[in-house]
């Protein structure tokens, strides 16, 4: 038990779970950012409908500047979904998903994606006794509607895909791997990531959602910064505050603050996509929207040094559900 919460990359839950879901989201972008594309492999436990699938949201930016957005849900059994612990491995119809590399052999009416990704050294999050992934504590609380892991702020790809008739370079581009797991996604959240700043090694992640929490509820929060090597994390559960100073359909700006830094976000909104989301009892069957090619501006102020950064971060995942 206690080596699946401090590896959240495992299959968290069993195949004999009700209303249950757990999905990984694998994302890539090329090294000439020209491409974006985020393949998400998971299951869904329920009586009506299990299943397993592979989602996947593309992005190409054309000849003309023009961006095109592409999603697509294809599903599975629950047979075609095949897991094992050591070596980590996930593997859902011809496709097969491990810590080192994506295989992909998916097909749609739409696209064909085919080839290896290979992932460099991951960039895990810093943990201990108390916070052994990034849900803090309550990593350790049971029946939480939905925990969240944080597996790789970023990672160097190698090699390419077969997209249809095109073939894409992922070589020297990044990576960035995260999943869920749990009964439903909260029924509203903020949902943001980026790893492409100007300064090549920051990476960013922020949520924000609505927590039932047995017989009470509250709004929780987890932002990790990266730069330089060094990570500011801001949550509810290390006495950070969090407030959304504004937002709207494509602009979002977050205040977040600690005795050690103060953290400015502004996340713009672009080129957004379908996917589908659990939204009860593990039921994939919520249409969400989410953008990965958005912008993120920080200012980060640390207090400890005096030390003020500023930067952009491009191809941001960006996803506002039913949050006002």
């Amino acid at each position: 038990m206690f080596t699946k919460i401090k590896k959240p990359i495992l299959f968290q839950g069993n195949l004999g779970k009700k209303n249950y879901f757990e999905g990984w989201y694998y994302k890539q972008v090329t090294n000439d950012q020209q491409t974006s594309l985020s393949f998400i492999p998971g299951i869904s436990l329920n009586e009506k409908d299990p299943h397993s699938f592979i989602q996947y949201i593309l992005i190409q930016e054309q000849a003309d500047g023009q961006k095109t957005t592409d999603t697509g849900y294809v599903r599975f059994t629950i047979a075609d979904f095949k897991v094992e612990s050591n070596p980590f491995t996930v593997q859902i119809g011809k496709s097969i998903f491990t810590k080192d590399s994506i295989t992909i052999n998916l097909k749609d009416d739409f696209f064909h994606f085919q080839g290896i990704i290979h992932l460099g050294p991951f960039h895990p999050i810093e943990t201990n006794i108390i916070s052994p992934n990034i849900m803090g504590p309550f990593a350790y609380i049971p029946g939480m509607q939905c925990y969240h892991g944080v597996i790789s702020m970023q990672h160097e790809l190698t090699g390419s895909l077969l997209i249809n008739k095109q073939v894409v370079d992922f070589s020297k581009g990044s990576g960035y791997i995260e999943k869920d797991w749990g009964n439903a996604f909260p029924k509203e959240y903020i949902w943001l990531h980026t790893n492409h700043f100007t300064h090549p090694t920051t990476s960013l992640f922020f949520s924000i959602a609505h927590i039932p929490f047995y017989f009470t509820e509250f709004e929780g929060f987890i932002a990790n910064l990266v730069y330089k090597n060094k990570e500011y994390r801001f949550a509810s559960y290390n006495q950070s505050t969090c407030e959304v100073k504004e937002i709207n359909n494509d602009t979002i700006t977050i205040h977040l603050e600690n005795n050690k830094a103060l953290l400015k976000l502004k996340a713009t909104v672009s080129d957004q996509g379908k996917l589908i989301a659990p939204v009860q009892d593990g039921k994939m069957n919520k249409k969400i929207k989410e953008g990965i090619s958005g912008e993120i501006h920080l200012i980060l102020e640390d207090k400890e040094t005096g030390q003020i950064y500023e930067d952009t971060g491009k191809n941001a995942g960006v996803e506002i559900v039913d949050y006002s």
